[in-house]
């Protein structure tokens, strides 16, 4: 895979620079902004095909550039935050952040982050064409990336998707949060499972009639999460 255009948006130039540099020595097309206003302003102009996005940032800060592309597009978008901001952290998973790395990083992990979701994002799993996934009243396309409950089409954002394809496909099976980190965002250590939590909120809130009340996501407790098929 090389060639896809990444939007990466610091306002640390050293940090720009690091970036930029191991992306573009694995083939990516990388364009860097230094501030909100002009992330917002290149995403406009030219579409990325992901964004790694800093939180803290002049002008317009992370949160508000990823709730603004998030209005717009499913672009994937990978989170820069400081370490031990957990708050702005689920923040921004909550407002469609697909994944985050916490500084200070290792620029391979990154760009293995990169991979990962965009593999997901442009070949699927990377297996060749799958058919369609169907559970119950959910049907769920790998190919075309389209999802619909009841018949109606559903907007995900990638690692909402890759979540809601992966617990279809193992219908009533029950996964703890480590268990999902390793084998949907591809982690090989436990890293932080709220991140499974936000992801989960937000595709309840996608799928459930009553997300407080969910009928297909269901929690296990004490365990983690199952995808039980509600019949038409």
């Amino acid at each position: 895979m090389a060639g896809e255009r990444i939007l990466v948006v610091d306002d640390e130039p050293t940090v720009r620079e690091v970036v930029q540099h191991y992306l573009e020595r694995e083939g990516y097309r990388v364009q860097a902004a230094e501030d909100g206003p002009a992330a917002l302003a290149a995403f406009g102009t030219n579409v990325p095909d992901l964004m790694v996005l800093d939180l803290m940032l002049p002008g317009v800060d992370g949160l508000e550039v990823c709730r603004q592309v998030r209005a717009k597009a499913s672009t994937p978008i990978i989170m820069l935050t400081a370490k031990g901001h957990e708050s702005d952290r689920i923040v921004g998973l909550e407002l469609g952040a697909d994944d985050y790395v916490v500084k200070p990083f290792s620029p391979r992990e990154l760009v293995a982050r990169v991979r990962s979701v965009l593999r997901r994002t442009l070949d699927g799993d990377g297996r060749g064409p799958s058919p369609p996934l169907r559970a119950g009243d959910v049907q769920v396309d790998p190919v075309t990336r389209e999802v619909t409950v009841a018949g109606r089409p559903v907007s995900l954002t990638v690692r909402e998707f890759d979540l809601l394809a992966f617990l279809v496909s193992h219908p009533r099976q029950v996964f703890s949060r480590g268990q999902l980190l390793r084998q949907v965002w591809e982690y090989s250590w436990l890293g932080d499972t709220s991140t499974v939590t936000v992801h989960v909120r937000r595709l309840r809130a996608k799928v459930e009639d009553d997300p407080s009340n969910p009928l297909r996501l269901q929690t296990v407790y004490g365990v983690g999460y199952r995808f039980v098929p509600v019949e038409p």
